[in-house]
């Protein structure tokens, strides 16, 4: 609740703290009288804030349904997001009073302002007293946030779900059944130490369910001498569990002791441990949120070599690690069959064999979908419907109400109590990062590094110092949020880390309808959703673009355009009436020219182009001096002004365009030139891609903070300057150096070991064929690509070494006839391409070499005749692509060579001429694995073929 209190107080800190006012000092001093008022009436608000937060802090979970204190959080959002604007306002007006550079300009800038500074006078009285107000109007209505945690029914509707759960017929359980099978046997085990088993996944997927039917089972109660069930849940209280332990064991027998509601909690861990001493028992803790719960009753749960075992059930990763010896499942969404079964089982149970009418089967089939298998909200939403009359046009309306029923219908409260208390349990810096999340559309794929800088440029990220960048931060959200099991990663990279993540569509519809109560921001254009209140701080537009009144926009910090087709002047319209704005995207938006207005927006922190029709940047972007992210991929930008060496805040800096997917060539690809001198951007960490000049590589050994760089057009004379240049560079991970055309050489003769490289992609010759010494050093490398190296023998071995090796790219990298996968080695690789090798017509895979390969690509290999037949020996292969391979091998496929490739469940053919089949297999793996997961546009379209584009 107090989210928005946390980001005011942030960024008064940073505006107004000790070494910004010595900055601006004398800078802004004749700038008006009322400076030193403004900065004394902010203290005082910043005071009061501090007060308020520390108030609202206390607001817990069991509050939310309090009309008279949501509706007071309602006016203290405002008056944060009054601060805010005050705060942004501060900060425009002192910006402009340091950069302007004579004497006289700034006394007329001053002038020209001072009519903003007296309102933000006036503001800042105003502020001040609606603050005063509403602490009156909290002691007036006797509006409390105290929480009385020893009451044991505090919250009756989680115990009511609980023990629904637990009350489930076992007959009506579908699914899982692996794993009940798995949990019976441990349960059952016979083994004498203590046994700790742990249950783990998101809300409403079944996990009490599931403990729940291996506690019934006869020959598991039979085996334990006494058993208890406790719901732990959020607000536990420790002596309050022990005392639910007792009472639960004094059923089991006469000898407990009577008096136990009266005990301090240390007696009470003494007469647990009493009576389990000699016992075989088994205690489930149902919905355990942090690790002290089990801290202190681990004490109580005797250690008696007996064979007893404990069963706890919980949403977050890390709390299930307690479990050892890998005694954890974690329960995963029911496929679409499972899915489709649970739901007839629950909404059509009065009908015969539970078939669904035929004329129904399209609403509820796109019902059991907008579930996504998730237990809860299929047996719930069922069993609402088993009690509707079965005509069409009453599920119709049902299914395009279904955002709506969610928040309002109480008989689907289930659903929406259990989501959100996940979400309600963060804290408030994970808070703002989850909503902000929820914001893009529905199976939408964030990408790690995307998301990451979104926040940093919305003030979401707080800096730790100690060396730690605020992107590593932001990962240490992100992974916080998969261990909650909030948000699900879809895919790793090389390296293993997580890459991209999804969020359940029914937790984004709850999670954004808080976010649009809360006025954190909104997602305009969902279908059967509000618009919501346009006040919104934050706004992604999905469709219906002109349709939102540009003129609610003026509080906004991030729109995030999803919509292509949108004229220029809506946009230049919408940006006139935001100025303060931090985050702007306008990704595959049908612009040709960047918005004139766009630099004044002095607040920008992030800002994409990519994927448009813009071809120039104005000099006017020096006005940005706050921008972080610059994304100018697959734009037509090929020149960069030299004003954007000024901008010292720049971190992240996209620019290039791949015309040939195939690469067949070093022109594939273009850069984008930077003229002047970069060595003021030291606060650069990503530079992609540059063209390269003598000076230029000699100036990027000034950019000691770069994790990412991509040059091209680089000539041979250049190498000195670029190896001094990358040993200044420690962090360096992702390398990328490709060569001003085909006959130029690749000198990396004097390079030295990079400690932190795992990518390197190299285009162009290596001298005299044979990789630099250097490559002996590289054994922590994961990613690998390299283009037209003109090596003279079978690479593979020199590259034996390196065993943490995942993806393996060879185009046109090699001359000769035969290539030797030799046993045990690559046994980290997943995915190999090899291509335009003309010579090449033998490859030898020997049985234990790439063990975990799952993909292969054959592309160009005309003299390749017939299938390796050692790709029988790799198991692992999930797919393989044959692009413009020889009309033999193909052949052989169905032929002599179909027992060879038997196992691999897909396999594709196409010729290079075919675009569309090329695109589907290569385009957007090739930008992810080149350029980063944030020029993949899978989150969002494919910008070919056109028809993908509508899937985002």
């Amino acid at each position: 609740m107090a989210d928005a209190l946390f980001l005011v107080l942030r960024k008064i800190a940073v505006s107004l703290g000790e070494a910004a006012l010595e900055n601006i000092g004398t800078e802004v001093a004749e700038a008006a009288p009322i400076l030193t008022d403004f900065e004394h009436g902010m203290k005082k608000i910043e005071d009061e804030l501090s007060i308020l937060l520390a108030f609202i802090g206390q607001v817990r979970v069991q509050k939310v349904s309090d009309k008279a204190l949501n509706a007071w959080l309602n006016q203290v959002r405002d008056a944060a997001h009054q601060v805010e604007d005050i705060v942004d306002e501060y900060a425009y007006l002192t910006t402009q009073a340091m950069h302007t550079s004579s004497f006289f300009k700034r006394k007329f800038q001053q002038i020209k302002n001072i009519a903003a500074w007296q309102k933000l006078a006036s503001q800042i009285n105003q502020v001040e007293s609606r603050i005063q107000r509403l602490s009156e109007m909290r002691d007036r209505y006797g509006i409390s946030v105290g929480l009385d945690r020893s009451n044991k029914f505090q919250n009756p509707k989680q115990l009511c779900l609980s023990d629904s759960a637990y009350l489930t017929d076992d007959c009506e359980i579908v699914g899982n059944v692996s794993e009940i099978v798995r949990l019976t046997q441990w349960l059952l085990q016979e083994k004498q130490e203590r046994t700790l088993i742990a249950i783990f996944g998101m809300g409403g997927v079944g996990k009490t369910t599931i403990a729940s039917n291996a506690y019934k089972n006869q020959q598991v109660r039979t085996t334990f001498d006494c058993r208890v069930w406790i719901t732990v849940s959020q607000t536990y209280q420790v002596e309050e569990l022990l005392k639910e332990i007792i009472y639960q064991l004094k059923d089991q027998t006469s000898s407990m002791a009577s008096d136990f509601m009266t005990m301090s909690r240390m007696r009470l861990v003494e007469v647990i441990q009493s009576y389990l001493q000699d016992k075989k028992y088994i205690i489930i803790l149902d919905d355990v949120w942090d690790k002290d719960a089990w801290s202190f009753l681990n004490y109580a749960f005797v250690r008696n070599n007996r064979g007893s075992k404990v069963l706890l059930t919980t949403r977050r990763r890390d709390i299930s690690s307690l479990a050892v010896d890998n005694y954890i499942i974690e329960l995963k969404t029911l496929n679409s069959a499972e899915s489709w079964k649970l739901f007839c089982k629950k909404a059509f149970r009065a009908l015969k064999d539970n078939m669904c009418p035929e004329h129904l089967r399209s609403w509820a089939e796109k019902i059991v979908a907008k579930c996504q298998g998730l237990p809860l909200a299929i047996v719930t939403i069922g069993s609402v419907l088993s009690y509707r009359e079965l005509e069409e046009q009453e599920w119709t309306f049902f299914y395009n109400q279904l955002s709506w029923q969610l928040a309002n219908n109480p008989e689907l409260n289930w659903i929406s109590n259990v989501l959100s208390t996940s979400l309600h349990d963060l804290p408030s810096y994970l808070r703002s990062c989850f909503l902000y999340c929820s914001l893009h559309p529905e199976d939408y794929r964030l990408k790690r590094k995307r998301i990451s800088k979104l926040w940093i440029a919305e003030g979401l990220v707080e800096e730790r110092g100690d060396g730690t960048t605020m992107e590593e931060v932001a990962e240490c959200y992100l992974a916080e949020l998969t261990l909650r099991s909030l948000l699900q990663i879809t895919e790793r990279n090389s390296w293993g880390r997580a890459k991209t993540f999804v969020m359940h569509d029914l937790v984004r519809e709850v999670t954004l309808d808080i976010a649009k109560m809360e006025k954190f921001g909104i997602a305009y254009g969902d279908v059967g959703m509000s618009s919501g209140p346009h006040e919104a701080r934050r706004l992604c537009i999905k469709r219906g673009a002109q349709s939102f009144n540009s003129l609610a926009a003026s509080r906004l910090r991030s729109f995030i355009l999803f919509e292509t087709e949108v004229p220029c002047s809506w946009i230049h319209d919408m940006l006139s009436n935001c100025r303060l704005l931090r985050v702007l995207c306008l990704r595959f938006a049908n612009i040709e020219e960047v918005p004139s207005i766009i630099t004044e927006l002095y607040n920008l922190r992030y800002l994409d182009f990519s994927y448009t029709k813009v071809r120039k940047i104005p000099p006017s972007f020096r006005k940005l001096v706050n921008l972080q992210v610059l994304d100018l991929r697959f734009s037509h930008v090929d020149e960069l002004p030299q004003e954007i060496t000024s901008l010292y805040n720049l971190r992240h800096l996209y620019a290039a365009v791949l015309y040939d997917r195939q690469e067949r060539s070093l022109n594939c690809i273009s850069a984008t030139k930077i003229p002047g001198n970069i060595s003021n951007l030291k606060n650069l960490q990503t530079l992609g891609l540059l063209l390269a000049n003598k000076d230029l590589v000699s100036q990027l050994g000034n950019l000691t903070l770069m994790r990412t760089l991509f040059v091209t057009k680089v000539r041979q004379s250049y190498s000195e300057d670029l190896q001094s240049s990358l040993i200044k560079m420690p962090k360096l991970s992702k390398l990328g150096i490709f060569s001003y055309d085909m006959d130029e050489i690749i000198d990396l003769k004097i390079l030295k070991p990079l400690p932190n490289l795992k990518a390197l992609a190299l285009a162009g010759k290596l001298e005299e064929g044979v990789f630099p010494h250097v490559f002996s050093k590289f054994e922590k490398m994961t990613w690998l690509k390299m283009n037209w190296s003109n090596l003279k023998k079978d690479p593979i071995g020199s590259l034996s070494h390196m065993l943490n090796l995942s993806l393996l790219y060879l185009n046109g990298a090699y001359g000769g006839e035969q290539l030797t996968f030799s046993s045990g080695w690559f046994p980290k690789l997943t995915f190999l391409k090899l291509a335009h090798m003309e010579h090449l017509s033998w490859i030898e895979i020997e049985d234990g070499t790439m063990m975990g390969l799952r993909h292969l690509e054959l592309v160009g290999l005309g003299n390749l005749k017939a299938i390796p037949k050692g790709i029988k020996h790799i198991r692992t292969l999930e797919q393989m692509c044959l692009i413009s391979m020889s009309d033999e091998l193909v052949e052989s496929l169905q032929g002599s060579g179909s027992h060879i490739v038997q196992h691999i469940p897909s396999i594709h053919k196409c010729e290079s001429t075919d675009s569309q089949a090329v695109s589907n297999f290569n385009f957007v793996r090739h930008l992810a694995l080149k350029f980063g997961s944030g020029a993949t546009p899978a989150h969002m379209w494919v910008p070919t073929p056109p028809s993908s584009r509508a899937n985002y």
